[in-house]
């Protein structure tokens, strides 16, 4: 007798050819989905719509699920969604999951369902989206550095840490800033309108009651450069290791771009011997540019070919295990990782492949900021000088010797009125 097919969980809104809805659980993963349906211009036929909602809470789904199925139908026959005001964190939260989140990346996106995850722990799934006041932003920011509220994979580790007698590293303020950033950006979209122009709140409850001093900031934030020395260490490891960190690493120290940039480098993007082009579909801030290559820059490249024969839009860094894919970013971050403790830099804290773009930054203060800029991929020359163009002794000693004193004798001038 053949076994029974296994039925997975599913939740139906709507009507049929109006504003139907489902929600549905992916087998595999338990991961749960809304699909819906929309008109595809040029064909009879309409085109399915899948989203995931990046969790397994069936409540939530189903929820999810009634609120598209509104958003679709006919305002006079369903109400769109609660009276401005009247919107729970909850509701407000499930609604940015599904039409906001995924237009980001997925690091942001998992970052937005942590954090929602979290607010609705603190505040409760029926807090008042309109209630929230300047004392609960306070309150989140102090349980948060307790770790009396934390994502559910970070409490795990607490409790673990603790059974073992240890205890995790503090919070930090730009971590708490970040999760504060997301409650910020939802609030503001809530204001502005959803995607079919629904104002979900009336005005933001936070705005004009949190200061600038109310936001958790790192007044000193740690943020090291790599030395010549230093890179010098982690080449001589490097050359041990993986061939793509040792090209990865060489091209982060003679370009100053993110490894983000970096590892999604297809061999269509060096453009001729000496130039190479740098995606807006692979930069952080969405900015496609050409910068010059050096020797050391064109040796790596030329060594990355010889490995990984390849053209057109092949990738330069294939991940070890599915050439069709690029380098993951936890692969470059563990094989630096790795190459750090080899050449005895472990010690120093944030040293990650950030601090390359410090290091190229600084030694190249003396270009001017425009073409500093060009040549490292920022849109901001402000950005450069707060957080890259770090302080150099010398050049400060340098400045100095040049500095003009106005009305006191210079040694030449006494020397001259001696003789």
């Amino acid at each position: 007798m053949a076994a029974r097919a296994k039925k997975y969980w599913s939740y139906i809104a709507g009507e049929r050819g109006r504003n139907w809805v489902r929600a549905f659980e992916e087998p595999k993963t338990g991961i749960l989905y809304l699909e819906w349906y929309e008109e595809s211009p040029g064909t009879d036929r309409p085109r399915r719509i899948r989203k995931s909602l990046g969790h397994r809470d069936r409540e939530r789904a189903k929820q999810a699920a009634d609120l598209a199925a509104a958003a679709f139908a006919d305002s006079d026959a369903i109400p769109v969604s609660p009276s401005p005001g009247e919107i729970t964190l909850r509701e407000l939260f499930d609604r940015y999951l599904v039409e906001e989140t995924p237009h980001k990346s997925p690091s942001k996106q998992g970052h937005d369902r942590r954090a929602a995850a979290m607010f609705l722990q603190f505040f409760g799934l029926g807090r008042l989206a309109r209630t929230l006041s300047r004392n609960d932003w306070i309150r989140f920011i102090r349980a948060r550095r307790s770790y009396e509220v934390s994502p559910p994979g970070t409490m795990e580790r607490l409790r673990r840490a603790r059974a073992l007698g240890r205890e995790l590293p503090p919070i930090s303020d730009r971590q708490i800033e970040y999760d504060l950033k997301f409650l910020w950006s939802v609030l503001n979209w809530a204001v502005e309108g959803d995607s079919r122009g629904c104002q979900l709140l009336e005005r933001h409850p936070l705005k004009g009651k949190i200061k600038p001093r109310d936001w958790p900031r790192e007044l000193t934030p740690a943020r090291p450069r790599l030395t010549e020395s230093q890179y010098q260490a982690m080449r001589e490891v490097a050359k041990n290791m993986d061939w793509r960190f040792l090209v990865a690493l060489v091209l982060a120290h003679e370009t100053g771009h993110r490894i983000g940039s970096i590892r999604q480098l297809r061999w269509s993007d060096w453009v001729s011997e000496e130039w190479i082009r740098w995606r807006r579909s692979n930069d952080k801030i969405g900015l496609e540019h050409e910068t010059p290559l050096t020797p050391a820059a064109i040796d790596a490249l030329r060594m990355a070919r010889r490995k990984n024969p390849g053209v057109g839009d092949g990738w330069v860094f294939p991940s070890p295990k599915d050439m069709t894919r690029p380098c993951s970013r936890h692969l470059m971050r563990t094989w630096w990782k790795r190459a750090q403790r080899k050449a005895g830099l472990s010690h120093i804290r944030r040293l990650g492949w950030h601090s390359l773009r410090r290091q190229f930054a600084s030694e190249l203060r003396e270009a001017p900021l425009k073409d500093l800029a060009q040549l490292g991929g920022w849109k901001d020359v402000t950005t450069i000088l707060t957080c890259y163009l770090l302080e150099d002794r010398e050049a400060m000693k340098q400045a100095l010797a040049m500095r003009r004193h106005y009305g006191a004798p210079t040694p030449d001038s006494s020397r001259r009125q001696s003789t």
